[in-house]
């Protein structure tokens, strides 16, 4: 999706959800090159928390990049954004906080063009916030699919192949991958339980007398 420009100093959020493999960070990364072919104003942000690459570029899963700055929380990026800027990209807006909404409602307010992409579920197929606010409060929306790994249908959910509680479990081959309604299953993500033991004291003790 192209986006022109109405009226000068009118600003906008676009979000670009779906699952993981799905060309989220490929689509966000085109709009923002066309943006700069049309000689606009960039700045490009990502959370420190994305760890995946060793710059500070935003890299999709079929190595395309783009320069861009970590930044550890919304309101930094917010006190970043320069005046002259026109577009605004952020990649990986679910490790953001819960401030990401109202940091991106108040750069369109300053007549920027703010995109947004970023998982719109968990591993255990839960609305991943902060993007259902950000679904919400957009003005464009793009939902993104992927191809289900185990029967090749469309995709637009994440399965998480190994276990763990953490809900936030960076990377990518390996550790996810794309499926289907039918075919995904939270379950094997899920840490087993720890086995009960038996308390000390009720366990026999070999060397007490028989009675």
């Amino acid at each position: 999706m192209d986006v022109v420009r109405h009226q000068p100093n009118q600003g906008w959020i676009e979000v670009i959800v779906g699952s993981m493999f799905s060309g989220k960070t490929e689509e966000l990364i085109r709009r923002l090159r066309r943006a700069q072919i049309a000689r606009q104003k960039v700045q490009i942000f990502k959370p420190t928390v994305d760890t995946r690459s060793d710059d500070d570029d935003i890299v999709s899963h079929s190595e395309m990049r783009i320069p861009s700055r970590a930044v550890a929380s919304s309101r930094l990026l917010l006190d970043l954004v320069e005046g002259d800027t026109e577009v605004v990209g952020i990649d990986e807006g679910q490790f953001f906080d819960q401030d990401l909404p109202s940091v991106c409602n108040a750069v369109a307010d300053r007549g920027k063009r703010v995109i947004v992409a970023g998982l719109d579920q968990d591993y255990l197929g839960k609305p991943f916030e902060p993007m259902p606010q950000l679904l919400a409060i957009a003005e464009y929306i793009t939902k993104t699919l992927a191809i289900c790994m185990v029967c090749g249908n469309p995709a637009n959910r994440t399965q998480r192949l190994v276990p763990g509680g953490d809900r936030v479990l960076v990377g990518a081959q390996g550790l996810y991958e794309a499926r289907c309604r039918v075919c995904f299953d939270p379950a094997p993500a899920v840490a087993p339980a720890p086995a009960s033991r038996t308390p000390e004291s009720r366990l026999p003790n070999p060397r007490s007398p028989k009675v």
